[in-house]
């Protein structure tokens, strides 16, 4: 296996001009930008931590769009890309230490923070039900990374942040919370195909929808689900209605965004778009 040296990720914060390109934040729960081959040859295949990354077309070469996990340790890392007939190579990328907010949550239905074993068995069930769902993978060349914001609102949550529910430490916040009365329109921040609905304990009633190559968004917490699973869906069409079900202190829009089968920030494809929110979204 060769080694390219070739680190190629950044921080920016707009895209370049007339691409509908995600923000890049080389952290932590961010994305990275790799360049790979001209597009006058195949598209490559490419890996990181073994699951396959979204490969597309910018400025006449095949880029890769790679989500890192929270999980992830500063320093170098490496992407192994595979070209069509050729030998496979690595790209090395630093990622860079980010600290996140810490965030107090009371939750009234202590259920919902120390479950009881009949709610662990429905859990487990679950995770392997949402697992699989996020394991998707569907081949397509075009993908749409023109995203808007699902739902207006105020924003009361950030992706990243340290949880502590009533006063228990649990996994970091996964999404970015939109705060917004009960019955609130949601719609597609961009075409897909759902891939599942359903009334998951922590979750609520939930949505996800698939982007192509592994980009998958969720909604979570709905009080009404207007689409179903199969059915594909265009840009700004009706998904559901921001509810108060599963673990929540009120009603809201927890929206996630996965790549490569890892939780990264919503907001990074919606980074032009934040101040539509209100005066929360600068806090962030």
């Amino acid at each position: 296996m060769k080694i390219r040296n070739c680190i190629v990720c950044w921080i920016v914060l707009a895209s370049p001009a007339g691409l509908a390109m995600p923000a890049l934040n080389a952290v932590p729960g961010g994305i990275v930008q790799l360049t790979l081959e001209p597009i006058d040859q195949p598209a490559p295949t490419v890996t990181f931590n073994q699951r396959k990354t979204l490969v597309t077309q910018q400025n006449g070469n095949w880029i890769t769009l790679i989500g890192i996990p929270l999980s992830t340790k500063p320093g170098e890392h490496k992407a192994v890309v595979q070209p069509v007939g050729k030998s496979r190579y690595t790209i090395a990328f630093d990622v860079k230490p980010k600290k996140y907010p810490e965030s107090y949550i009371t939750i009234k239905n202590k259920r919902k923070v120390n479950p009881n074993p009949d709610d662990m068995k429905r859990i487990k069930k679950e995770r392997g039900q949402l697992g699989k769902d996020l394991a998707r993978w569907t081949q397509q060349e075009q993908i749409d990374l023109d995203f808007r914001l699902p739902a207006k609102g105020r924003m009361s949550g950030v992706f990243g942040s340290r949880r502590f529910f009533n006063k228990q430490p649990r996994n970091p916040h996964s999404g970015l919370d939109i705060a917004a009365p009960k019955g609130t329109a949601i719609h597609a921040p961009a075409s897909g195909t759902v891939i599942d609905t359903g009334n998951f304990f922590f979750n609520g009633n939930t949505i996800l929808v698939d982007h192509g190559q592994g980009l998958i968004s969720g909604y979570f917490h709905l009080s009404a689900i207007d689409v179903k699973p199969g059915q594909h869906i265009n840009k700004g069409d009706l998904l559901g209605k921001i509810g108060a079900t599963g673990r929540v202190t009120g009603p809201h829009l927890h929206w996630n965004m996965y790549l490569n089968h890892t939780k990264v920030d919503p907001a990074l494809f919606v980074y032009d778009q934040l101040t539509e929110l209100d005066d929360g979204a600068k806090a962030r």
